[in-house]
């Protein structure tokens, strides 16, 4: 009989390592030792040593320092890709030169009187109708 103990911890050691290991690999890159980025972060070289053998998470506020201290966003320090932006509809309306002309033409509506304004109103429902059916 084999008896088998596994570490509690072990779990939280697997995320914050990630982190630890990220933390440990700019640092290298950016030629700084353990005590360089810590007098930068206002933070210490243990806490430091800390963080990278995934033993801990430091708090957002240090983050922010470990982040800047290494000239990278907090985002890249911690492994968060970012996510491409969709664009809005008045975006997608302005790439569009034909949108861009049909929209300064409907804003010029606005200073017909209110009766042309409903005129071309019918108009356009009229126009959109028969081309659904």
């Amino acid at each position: 009989m084999t008896l088998t103990i596994v570490s509690v911890m072990s779990q939280k050691q697997s995320k914050d390592s990630d982190f630890g290991q990220r933390l440990m690999a700019i640092r290298k890159a950016h030629g700084m030792s353990q005590v360089q980025l810590a007098k930068g972060a206002k933070t210490t070289q243990r806490a430091i040593s800390y963080y990278e053998t995934g033993l801990g998470f430091p708090p957002a506020p240090l983050v922010a320092r470990l982040a800047n201290a290494l000239n990278i966003s907090a985002d890249e320090l911690l492994g968060i890709s970012p996510q491409p932006r969709q664009a809005s509809q008045f975006e997608k309306l302005n790439s569009n030169p034909d949108s861009r002309r049909l929209w300064k033409r409907f804003q010029q509506m606005a200073s017909l009187p209110e009766k042309d304004q409903r005129a071309v109103v019918r108009l356009i429902n009229s126009l959109s109708m028969a081309k659904r059916g």
